[in-house]
């Protein structure tokens, strides 16, 4: 509802499609910038909690905007710098909010659980949007605001009554910082995140534009208005609740990676409508097709991250992709916005179609399919290591070594699979990491790795996964009979603690 009352009163105060888009900004940008942090925080607080917090925040912006317009006292820079507030609210609740959906349902039901959250979304995107067209014709942008206000308020109750029940782990959480990095540290090393990241960056770019123009189209039409406007979003929510409800089926016929391209070729298809179709009735279906191709891509991109993030890191993931997803938002609509400012909205909306098809076929080569696959479930199979009571939680770095054995004729296989563990150890929190030969002894090998700390080490531990058991038990099976893998710890001496932590 923000973005409908948003949108068209900055109709109202500016109609120049660069102040129009600059909106559609405002909602996305905060979420680029401040979506990471905000993971960071949903990993180490309780999520519940957190999310209170942040509805309220949005409550009192969107009732403080509400005043504002009622009185009289909103400008197109002050209405600017609250959607930003907005946005902010929104950057804080995004990865918090996506990380509780594996909390409430199993790993098998997630991707018909994501679906089913975005019906619920497009659902209230359907009935939003034609509401806020009502409410915009009858009472004015400012009631909208107080309305969006109220809404918050009710998700706050339900929050209040839900009994989550928290991870439980020995080790104290991660600080702040160190979330951070481990974050992105995970990032660098999971390609199936990268994946989902790439292929949305290629979509989201290009298809901001008809989110950027739609209100400036809307005005432009014969007897265009706020409710025409409602109409044309409350379409692209009917045709994303349809498009959730085939999603099952559609998925048993083709794979993910197929349904993202194919979606994409017809989203833009809807974009060349938009640039030349004028008759209201025909742009709704453009808009309701357009409605199921997103909601088509959208929810394949999400079920790729999810599966590719275990819990420890899920949030940090998903701001991760979702900083992506809203920096390309935010970039595209003041592209999408200068571009039609230059030459013409249809114009603008033609260009991008174009760039969306071209960006399907040069990311296809990145996929996003199998990835549910891998359990990354915790498995807690590795020993316990033993320490003398110097080693504390503080000392670092720790230097991991594991020698191993290997059969004559399987050492290309494993240089192979020790590679991909190396991804794995990355991933987990190791900053550095090596394959050795032994110098007299063929086929005999040292992986080490290391760490900032014996915390960090101690959280390898708990982060380690079904999908990490099964790969180290196929890497045993190419060892020599009868020998074992031996691991070794060592930690920095206490007059050179520090040295080497990154």
């Amino acid at each position: 509802m923000h973005d409908i009352g948003a949108s068209w009163l900055m109709i109202t105060l500016s109609p120049t499609p660069v102040m129009v888009a600059l909106v559609q900004t405002a909602t996305t940008l905060p979420i680029f910038l401040l979506a990471i942090p905000a993971g960071a925080l949903a990993d180490i607080v309780d999520r519940r909690s957190y999310l209170i917090v942040v509805q309220l925040w949005l409550a009192l912006i969107a009732g403080l905007l509400g005043f504002m317009t009622l009185t009289g006292i909103t400008s197109a820079w002050s209405l600017v710098t609250l959607t930003f507030a907005m946005g902010i609210g929104s950057a804080m609740m995004m990865p918090a909010w996506a990380a509780i959906t594996p909390e409430l349902v199993p790993r098998n039901e997630l991707q018909s659980a994501i679906a089913l959250n975005s019906l619920g979304i497009n659902a209230a995107r359907t009935i939003g949007p034609a509401l806020a067209g009502i409410i915009v014709s009858y009472a004015g942008t400012g009631a909208v605001f107080v309305l969006n206000a109220l809404t918050y308020c009710l998700v706050i109750f339900t929050l209040i009554l839900w009994q989550r029940e928290a991870p439980i782990s020995e080790l104290p959480s991660e600080r702040f910082f160190s979330a951070l990095r481990s974050g992105f540290r995970f990032a660098r090393h999971a390609p199936d995140l990268q994946a989902a990241i790439i292929r949305g960056f290629g979509f989201f770019l290009f298809t901001s534009a008809s989110w950027a123009l739609l209100p400036l189209l809307a005005k432009n039409l014969e007897n265009g208005g706020p409710q025409t406007f409602g109409i044309l979003v409350a379409s692209i929510g009917a045709g994303a609740v349809i498009g959730a409800l085939l999603l099952p089926k559609l998925r048993e016929k083709i794979s993910r990676d197929m349904l993202v391209a194919l979606a994409t070729i017809a989203y833009a298809l809807t974009m060349f409508a938009l640039a030349t179709v004028e008759q209201l009735i025909f742009l709704c279906l453009a808009m309701g097709v357009s409605g199921m191709a997103w909601i088509a891509v959208l929810s394949s991109l999400q079920v790729a991250a999810q599966m590719a993030l275990p819990n420890w890191v899920r949030s940090r993931g998903l701001a991760i992709f979702m900083a992506i997803f809203m920096g390309s938002m935010a970039t595209g609509s003041l592209l999408w916005g200068k571009v039609a400012e230059m030459t013409s909205i249809s114009e603008a909306l033609m260009t991008a179609a174009t760039g969306a098809v071209i960006a399907a076929l040069l990311t296809w080569r990145w996929h996003i399919g199998g990835i549910e696959k891998a359990d990354l479930t915790p498995s807690m199979h590795w020993p316990a290591p033993m320490v003398h009571d110097s080693v504390t939680h503080d000392r670092g770095p720790v230097l991991v070594t594991i020698q191993y054995a290997v059969q004559s004729d399987k050492t290309s296989e494993f240089l192979t699979m020790i590679r991909e563990l190396s991804k794995r150890r990355r991933r987990d929190g190791a900053f550095a990491w090596g394959v050795f030969e032994h110098t007299e002894k063929p086929n005999h090998f040292i992986e080490s790795f290391s760490v900032d700390s014996w915390l960090e080490h101690l959280r390898q531990h708990e982060r380690v996964t079904h999908a990490d058991r099964i790969l180290q038990a196929e890497l045993r099976t190419l060892l020599i009979n009868g020998s074992e893998p031996v691991v070794t710890h060592y930690v920095a001496p206490k007059s050179t603690t520090g040295r080497g932590k990154r």
